[in-house]
């Protein structure tokens, strides 16, 4: 079988000739396969090819992201780089719109992946008109996906390429807000502000629908993904995620399976009060399950509790440590984990064996191979 074979298999619940082994191989880690640099990696280098030549290193299964852009006609982005000090380079954006003017910078380092140092959305009675222009008055069907179908082809069997739609609500409002989580957090608990967040919610939910189903019908990408910044229960908590968040991802899920194809949810930090939601929407595979200190997936005994208020209708992938294992452990702690998965999971085809979010570069390789040997085997 092939890696991708085996991926599909699990995000479908049928059954493999071996579990799907998927370390979560991002940023960090193709960085330093490649010796490239970060900004050289995030500037110029196909994500999707260093994806591929990472996974054929290891011999192992995975997943990786496709991304497009949503055009906006209406707004026009002038863009100004100017290099901070030899390692670092500003990338400051004026976004101009028919409600407003915005203005964005990151910051990209040679050693580090890039952080945003101005975000969009800072008083809001003033930008929160243009914020919208710019945010959700795109045009998903006018997207041009040929270089996500061009991916797809390029990666062919070697790994499972999932389109990227984005983040969650709370996220997407999140990351764009002056202040980030905290402000956010103060933003959604203002009475004065929940009319607004509840139609800013339901625009973009119905932007998400859009972005999902012209990825469908223009497509050949079997799964979607949404991904996770602070949108977690660690850091806004399950309720806040269940009333801002949860039908988001349910919509978007529904969208995805009436055109037969799949949705996974990078969902990370402590999961264990959201788990049987998971199921509920009926997303198809989840991510990765962390265990302590940043998750709650608490040895065998955890991942039996996941695999039954999985019920059988969503996938596991993940919960190897990617610190305390990996990072300070020895071979035998990474094959102890994968035996815990497996047998937590035995008989059970919804499960990949993964990691608890993106490798370290400083991982050591023979824990990596110890990994991937214990689950191939």
């Amino acid at each position: 079988m092939t890696g991708k074979e085996r991926m599909l298999n699990a995000y479908r619940g049928l059954p493999n000739d071996r579990p799907a082994v998927a370390p979560e191989f991002w940023y960090y880690y193709p960085a330093k396969v490649l010796g490239v640099n970060m900004i050289q990696f995030e500037r110029e280098v196909p994500f999707h090819l260093a994806l591929k030549t990472t996974f054929e290193k290891f011999g192992c299964e995975g997943w990786g992201i496709a991304f497009f852009n949503v055009p906006a006609p209406d707004v026009l982005r002038e863009v100004k780089e100017t290099w901070v000090d030899d390692n670092t380079l500003e990338v400051h954006t004026t976004l101009k719109t028919p409600r407003g003017q915005l203005t964005e910078a990151s910051r990209y380092h040679r050693a580090e992946p890039s952080w945003i140092v101005e975000r969009p959305l800072q008083e809001l009675a003033r930008d929160l008109p243009a914020w919208e222009c710019a945010a959700l008055d795109g045009v998903p069907e006018q997207a041009d996906l040929s270089g996500v179908c061009q991916a797809w082809e390029e990666v062919g069997d070697a790994y499972l390429l999932e389109a990227w739609l984005g983040v969650p609500f709370f996220d997407y409002y999140a990351g764009a807000r002056a202040g980030g989580l905290p402000t956010a957090v103060f933003d959604f608990v203002e009475p004065q502000l929940q009319p607004k967040l509840m139609e800013l919610q339901q625009r973009y939910r119905e932007y998400m629908v859009r972005i999902a189903r012209a990825i469908c019908e223009r497509t050949p990408l079997e799964s979607l993904c949404i991904g996770c910044s602070w949108s977690c229960n660690s850091l806004i908590g399950p309720t806040m995620w269940r009333r801002w968040d949860k039908p988001v991802i349910r919509a978007v899920a529904e969208e995805a399976h009436r055109h037969g194809r799949l949705l996974h949810i990078h969902f990370h930090g402590k999961c264990m009060a959201t788990v049987a939601d998971f199921a509920e929407i009926g997303v198809d595979c989840v991510c990765p399950f962390e265990r302590p200190p940043g998750g709650d997936v608490v040895g065998l005994e955890g991942l039996r509790k996941v695999a039954r208020q999985l019920q059988g209708r969503t996938t596991m992938n993940g919960n190897v440590h990617t610190v305390e294992t990996l990072i300070r452990g020895k071979p035998a702690d990474a094959r102890r984990e994968v035996r815990e998965i497996r047998e937590a999971f035995a008989g059970n085809p919804r499960v990949i064996i993964g990691t608890g979010d993106q490798v370290g570069r400083e991982t050591p390789e023979e824990n990596l191979h110890a990994m991937i040997e214990e689950a191939t085997q």
